[in-house]
Formats: C-alpha cells, sequence, structure tokens
C-alpha cells in the first residue's frame, strides 16, 4: 500500500520525558521556543514516545512494555507499572539491529520483539533473530536457537507450549523444550529457493496486511501454511552502493499484469512428514489467500480473494480428506474494501465488509460439529448506520461479544464499542478525539490511546470503561507556541462534504501577504483530517513560524467515509482527486484573503508524492513543489495495489497512460524538489528516474535528494533533518518571494 508517511524513531524503547518551566511573573509574555528541523527530528518525538508494543499474557494478568530498556508490566489490580525484567537482564535479549531494511520492517509491519508462552511464565525474545527463552520464576534466559534473519523469521509458540516454530531459509523449523537439549527439527523444507513455507513474502505484507502464513492445530499435533512459489514473479534489483563492490538484492516484486505468487495451503505434522495439500477452486498464480486458520483440530477455514477483487470467499476444509466447502461469499462490482481479517470459533464466524454501503460488522453461523455439512448462515448485521467500523480488537465467544473501534459518533474522531451478538452496542470510551485500543484475552481490562489533534497521547489502563489509570503521559509542549489548526467542511461539486484542515501564519492578515502549501495524501485507504495527535504537526508549525499556511483536505476516494466514497478512486486515478483538492484550494483562498494565490505550492510523500506531480503537471498555479518517493508509472507498482483499482494494464492501457504522472512530467510548471532512498522496497527508486529522464527531455530543470540505503520512510536522525531542512529551503526559495509582475 502507498501510505503516507510514518514518523517514527528507530529503536526499541522509549522513555518517558518531562520539561520544567521556570515561574514567569503574570503580567509577563511567555517567552516560547522556536521550532527548528533539528529540534524535531534529532532526539525521538518533542511530545514522547508512548509504548507501541503492549503485549497481554494469555491470562491477562500481565500487561507489559519496553520502557528504556526494561520490559515493564502494569499490575492489574492498581493499573500501576512496575519492573519485571530489568536492564541488565534484559540486555542481552534485544538488540533492535540488522539492515535498514530489517528495521524498516520491523516497525512497518510491527514485528515483535517478545512473545508470551501459552503458560503466561516464560517469554520468548528475538533479538535478531536469536531466539532467547527467559523463565519469570527463575529470572533466567537461555537461548535456544537462531532464526539468522533479523526480520520476517515469525517464531511462536505452539498451543501446548512445548515448542518453538520460526522460519528459517525460506521454511519452517520447529524446537523441541521439552526433550533433552532442545533440538531442532526441520518441519517443511521448499524444495527451492523461488518457493517459501509459511514464510510471508513482500506483496503479501504490504497489500494484504499479512503477518503470519503459518498456524498451529489447537492440539499442536499439525501446522497449517501457505506456500509461496515465486519462481514466476519478475524481480527487482535493490541495488546498494555503499560498498567498494555494490550489492544488489533481487526481490520478489509483481507488477500489475505480472504473475502473482502461486499459493496453496498445506498440512503437515508437527514433527514433519507427508504434507497435505489443500485444493481450494482458486486461479494459480493469480488469486489471494489472505488469511486461513484452524476451525477444531481436523478443519480449516480459508479466505480467498480473486484477482480482480470482486469476490471474497471463505472455505472450510478437512486437513486430512480431499474435501472442501464454500462456506460464504461477498462480492461487489467494482472492488470489495480491504479489511480481510476474519473471526472464527465456536460456531461462529465474526468480520467486516461493506456490502450495505458502510464497513459493518457481521455474524454468522455455521454446524460446530460439521462444519462442512453445510454454508454458514447469516445470523445479524451487528452495526448499521452511516458511520465506518474499523479495527476488531477481540471477539469473545464465551461472552459473545465483539470489541472495536468505529467513528460512529463523528466522522473525524474514533471511539471503542462492544457490540453482543444480538445487536447491543455500547460504547466504553467517550472523550472526543481517537482512541485506539487492546484488550486483555481474559476479563474486561483494555488500554485505551487517546489523543486530539492537539493532545499527543496518552496511554491508560482500565478495567473497566471509565475506571482507568494512565500508563503514559506525553511530555509538555509548553515551551513551543503550537495553535489548532482551522477546521473546514467544503462541497464537492457533486455535494459531497471534503473535511480539511488550515493552519495559519499567527498575525499574519494583510492581503495576500501569505503563502499557501498543500500537503495531501489523497490516495485510497488513509484518512489523514482527523482528530487525532500527528507528530506532522510539528513541522506545519514550522513552516507557518516562516509565515506559510498548510492545508490539508481528504478528497473522495480516501477511506472511513464508505463505500461510494472510496470508490470514488475506481479507474480514476488522478482527476476526481485533483478536482476536490482545487475545490478546498479555491475556497480556502476565497474565505482567507491574507493567503496569496500567486503563491501556491504542494508536498506530499509516496501517494502524495505522486499527486505532488499531478499538480505542478496538471495546472500552472503552483509555483514550487516536493515530492518524496513517488510512483511515477503506474505500471511500476505492485499487482494487488493497483489492480484493485485500476485493473490489468492489458484491458485498461489508456487508464495507465493517462494517469501516470511520467507522461506529463514535460507539462510540469514551477520549481521541483523529488527526493528518495535508494533502498525502497515499497516504491522503487526508479519511478524517479524515469521521472527525471522525461524532465531532462523537456529541458525542465529539477532539484533531487537521494538517501543512500534508506527505505520508503527514509528514517533516522541524520536522514530526516537532511530531507526537511531541503522542504523547507525549497519552499523558502521558490514559493517565500513575492511574484515578479
Amino acid at each position: 500500500m502507498i501510505r503516507p508517511a510514518v514518523f517514527f524513531s528507530a529503536g526499541l524503547a522509549f522513555t518517558f520525558s518531562a520539561v520544567l518551566v521556570a515561574a514567569q511573573d503574570p503580567g509577563e509574555k511567555p517567552s516560547y521556543k522556536p521550532l527548528t528541523v533539528d529540534a524535531i527530528y534529532s532526539h525521538g518525538s518533542l511530545a514522547g514516545t508512548p509504548p507501541a508494543e503492549l503485549s497481554w499474557s494469555p491470562d491477562g494478568r500481565h500487561l507489559t512494555y519496553l520502557d528504556d530498556g526494561q520490559l515493564m508490566d502494569v499490575n492489574p489490580s492498581t493499573g500501576k507499572p512496575e519492573v519485571l525484567i530489568n536492564r541488565e537482564k534484559l540486555a542481552p535479549l534485544i538488540k533492535g539491529g540488522g539492515s535498514e531494511q530489517d528495521l524498516d520492517h520491523r516497525a512497518r509491519y510491527h514485528e515483535a520483539n517478545y512473545l508470551w508462552a501459552p503458560d503466561a511464565q516464560h517469554l520468548l525474545f528475538d533479538a535478531d533473530g536469536y531466539l532467547w527463552l527467559y523463565d519469570l520464576k527463575t529470572s533466567t534466559g537461555v537461548e535456544i536457537g537462531n532464526t539468522g534473519s533479523a526480520s520476517g523469521d515469525d517464531p511462536k509458540f505452539s498451543p501446548d507450549g512445548n515448542n518453538v516454530s520460526f522460519i528459517h531459509n525460506h521454511g519452517l523449523e520447529v524446537i523441541r523444550l521439552r526433550e533433552s537439549s532442545a533440538p531442532t527439527i526441520k518441519v517443511a523444507t521448499p524444495s527451492n529457493p523461488e518457493t517459501l513455507q509459511g514464510e510471508v513474502d513482500w506483496v503479501y505484507l504490504e497489500e494484504l496486511d499479512v503477518r503470519s502464513n503459518y498456524f498451529w492445530s489447537p492440539g499442536s499435533k499439525s501446522i497449517a501454511f501457505l506456500e509461496m512459489n515465486e519462481s514466476e514473479v519478475p524481480k527487482y534489483p535493490i541495488t546498494d552502493w555503499i560498498p567498494t563492490h555494490a550489492a544488489v538484492d533481487n526481490q520478489h516484486y509483481p507488477q500489475p499484469g505480472d504473475p502473482n505468487p502461486a499459493v496453496r495451503l498445506g498440512v503437515v505434522g508437527a514433527n514433519g512428514g507427508h504434507i497435505s495439500w489443500i485444493k481450494l477452486p482458486i486461479s494459480s498464480g493469480q488469486d489471494y489467500i489472505p488469511r486461513f486458520g484452524w476451525v477444531d483440530d481436523k478443519t480449516l477455514w480459508i479466505e480467498t480473494v480473486t484477482r480482480d477483487h470482486k469476490h471474497r470467499d471463505i472455505y472450510f476444509a478437512d486437513s486430512g480428506k480431499d474435501l472442501v466447502r464454500q462456506a460464504l461469499e461477498i462480492k461487489d462490482d467494482k472492488y470489495i474494501d480491504e479489511n480481510y481479517d476474519v473471526t472464527v470459533g465456536a460456531g461462529y464466524i465474526v468480520l467486516t465488509n461493506w456490502s450495505d454501503g458502510h464497513n459493518h460488522l457481521y455474524l454468522y453461523s455455521y454446524d460446530q460439529r460439521h462444519p462442512l455439512d453445510a454454508p454458514a448462515a447469516l445470523e445479524k448485521q451487528l452495526t448499521q448506520g452511516e458511520f465506518e467500523v474499523g479495527d476488531v480488537f477481540r471477539v469473545d465467544f464465551k461472552n459473545k461479544w465483539v470489541d472495536y473501534a468505529s467513528n460512529e459518533s463523528n466522522v473525524e474522531e474514533q471511539q471503542l464499542w462492544q457490540a453482543t451478538f444480538d445487536g447491543r452496542r455500547v460504547p466504553l470510551t467517550t472523550a472526543h478525539g481517537f482512541h485506539a485500543g487492546s484488550f486483555s484475552p481474559a476479563g474486561a481490562a483494555f488500554v485505551d490511546r487517546h489523543s486530539t489533534r492537539m493532545d499527543p497521547s496518552t496511554v491508560e489502563f482500565c478495567q473497566a470503561p471509565g475506571n482507568c489509570s494512565v500508563i503514559f503521559k506525553p511530555a509538555p509542549l509548553d515551551q513551543y507556541r503550537l495553535h489548532p489548526p482551522i477546521d473546514l467542511t467544503v462541497k464537492a461539486h457533486d455535494g459531497t462534504s471534503l473535511k480539511a484542515t488550515l493552519l495559519l501564519p499567527e498575525g499574519a492578515t494583510s492581503p495576500r501577504s501569505v503563502p499557501l502549501i498543500v500537503n495531501s495524501y489523497g490516495g485510497p485507504g488513509p484518512q489523514t483530517v482527523v482528530n487525532r495527535w500527528s507528530d506532522e504537526l510539528f513541522f506545519d508549525e514550522l513552516l507557518a513560524e516562516h509565515g506559510f499556511a498548510v492545508l490539508r483536505a481528504d478528497n473522495r476516494g480516501m477511506g472511513m467515509r464508505g463505500r461510494d466514497f472510496a470508490q470514488a478512486c475506481y479507474r480514476n486515478f488522478g482527476p476526481v482527486q485533483f478536482e476536490d483538492q482545487m475545490t478546498v484550494v479555491d475556497a480556502v483562498l476565497s474565505q482567507y484573503p491574507q493567503l496569496d494565490p500567486k503563491r501556491l505550492g504542494w508536498w506530499g510523500w509516496s501517494w502524495g508524492g505522486s499527486f505532488t506531480l499531478y499538480a505542478l503537471s496538471h495546472s500552472d498555479r503552483f509555483r514550487a513543489g516536493v515530492s518524496v518517493a513517488p510512483v511515477t508509472d503506474w505500471r511500476n507498482y505492485d499487482s494487488i495495489y493497483i489492480e484493485r483499482y485500476l485493473g490489468l494494464p492489458s484491458q485498461n492501457a489508456e487508464l495507465y497512460r493517462d494517469q501516470s504522472v511520467v507522461n506529463s512530467a514535460a507539462q510540469l510548471k514551477g520549481r521541483l524538489l523529488i527526493a528518495h532512498g535508494t533502498g525502497d522496497d515499497n516504491v522503487h527508486i526508479e519511478n524517479t528516474v524515469q521521472y527525471i529522464q522525461k524532465l531532462i527531455d523537456a529541458g525542465i530543470p529539477y532539484d533531487l535528494q537521494i538517501f543512500p540505503r534508506k527505505t520508503h520512510a527514509i528514517a533516522g536522525k541524520e536522514a530526516r533533518i537532511e530531507l526537511f531542512n531541503r522542504i523547507l529551503a525549497q519552499f523558502e526559495m521558490y514559493l517565500k518571494p513575492q511574484p515578479q509582475n
């Protein structure tokens, strides 16, 4: 997925921080620190960094997180954090090294640094591939194996706690914890290096949000795994030019129209041996298997999606016999939504889809004793109305309820909710803003991560709704003069309400005195105009301190506004999005006379970077722009993402040609800075190279900033400081000066 930039700091630990402010005379005006790029990006977030990796023990009695080199544990009776493992003992168990790509993948795909054992008495730490088993009773850790990989090794316990499995050399291996010397055995070994057994490839990680491709049976006797044969998938060479002899990593990367990984589902015994293959009615090398799991010790459930993204099916399969039955089917004339998660158990299936126009929760039932005897039956639509259900955090089959997030109360906010299987719904949070949750696997406790646009995240441990204690508070920001942007609602040409924010420089009221910078993402999926804290506010404020106004708007084709709003991007990757953005631009220019219509700029990252190039080549109104990590030809991006919206190039060649900005580069107006990481495995640097060639052919000047080895996030202190200083300088040089008539 071409996502908005994620602003994170590399590293495992976070630190609570506080700022002491000297007392002032009541009549004296407070003095504020000016924001600088160095201050924003040198030492992690100015607001402090809340714990990113909260982990519940299986019995719900521990909630742990890493803090400044220690493993902390929230006492469930008091809600107060205590040290579970101190720095000295934890140091060998966590490293956080690896390559630039390893660091990126662990952060981007939320790979865990440690796991709880089923007995809640042991922890498994993954230190760059070195696996350590830690015993809480004896406070000792023992190295039990090495996966050989600093990311993507996916270790996990068997349900009975007697084994640890992991990915090694693209196959599955198991450590026998209860046997003498804890031997490691090979359970599934690929026949060639182009095949993955249980490992997740890049395109499934990125576009289907797959985080694991193998699962133990409930009784720990078998493992179901997805085999991905990538032999027909083209490779892209990611080149590292830093060594004297350049190194190349050939990444399997299916582009639109290319063969996809050929996938099939296998079941193998915990000791290895014969593999039973499930025969599904899918097209090999075309269709997808985003999710699967166990119904019981012999029955699997499998979710499939067709290549055209119009059909989503769930099947039940007997793991030992050649028996498969379709349990349910979801269809859409354009494309199905991207919410692939499914929860199956105790005779029920819980999932979300947008078949009624909004993403809602649905409850299906099946015969628990004989799952293959009949299709699943729709029991109830658990939520309905003009709002969207977001993440589903927990399905409690025993108590028959679902804990989830939705924007029911306000399209720009998110609350935590609970719905019972009979359709009753209660809010678990009510404070204005944005709430994200993490729920105990046992009991009613949950974590509420709450923020607003102007209030950084506070993390609370809640024993029940309203009974919460703070476990993390952000650092005070009183020393900086942060002021809220103006909330706007603008009507699109078709009457749709568009949400936007405008941040104005303080005190600037003279007509046409303020240059305006548009910073919009624009692409499918995310919703960016929300009442939620983002560290991006700091750079917006810095721009405002330098005299610029910053406009952000969510156009049609983006997320969390219903199916019709989202599907505006179907076969439309530019025209409708740009129309909406310009509608908002014209509205603010009309309403705020201090904005100068002759000094307009635009910048964006990823899809937003492509959008920048689209704006500067489809209008002569923008004097300067910055495009970071853009896709310049939609044929260069991956098959799953692009085909969902634009279809196959062979069937829609004109769409790909007309809506790829590389083909309008000769019409570029305004001064352009383009930036890209050479190690970007998401949006390859070939996009920038191809675009620059078109600019050279057309005799159009440009500025280029490359970041050696950096991935799509361009993470790290030095790189971020360089990038954002360049962005600031671009607008200071080419946008701030008054136009010469």
